[in-house]
């Protein structure tokens, strides 16, 4: 099985960004930890600040891999082009978020892409990967 991990702006940054919301780990640390708990799957990892390169990668892997685990960041909220693009690919996508979303500001509330993906799961930190990676399984 292969499952692609896509994180959008900013979350280059985890582990210096915003602790008390994000955490204090990097993606690459916590992409070490999901990699030994699933050693029977390839977990791709990809990571943009640029809404038409996370685009690009969807339609890249979309019709090979297994599943896309997506946290579009700020995208989440703006991006009609990420939902089309979700929308033309053949592997189911969970979208993820590492915070609630729903406990944060209003314009936080609403994503643009949830209903073209198969779930949505948000607020367990970044547990919430690893919850997304089951769901695909």
């Amino acid at each position: 099985m292969r499952i692609q991990i896509i994180n959008g702006p900013n979350l280059n940054l985890l582990g210096r960004r915003e602790p008390a919301i994000y955490g204090t780990s990097s993606f690459e640390d916590y992409l070490q930890q999901l990699q030994t708990r699933y050693p029977d799957v390839q977990i791709d990892y990809y990571q943009s600040n640029v809404e038409g390169l996370l685009i690009d990668k969807m339609q890249q892997v979309g019709f090979d891999v297994d599943g896309i685990v997506l946290n579009a960041g700020a995208y989440t909220h703006t991006s009609i082009a990420l939902h089309d693009c979700i929308r033309s690919l053949p592997c189911p996508v969970v979208e993820v978020h590492i915070s609630n979303v729903h406990q944060r500001e209003e314009f936080r509330h609403h994503s643009m892409i949830s209903a073209a993906c198969r779930g949505v799961i948000c607020g367990f930190g970044l547990d919430s990967y690893r919850l997304a990676i089951e769901a695909l399984l």
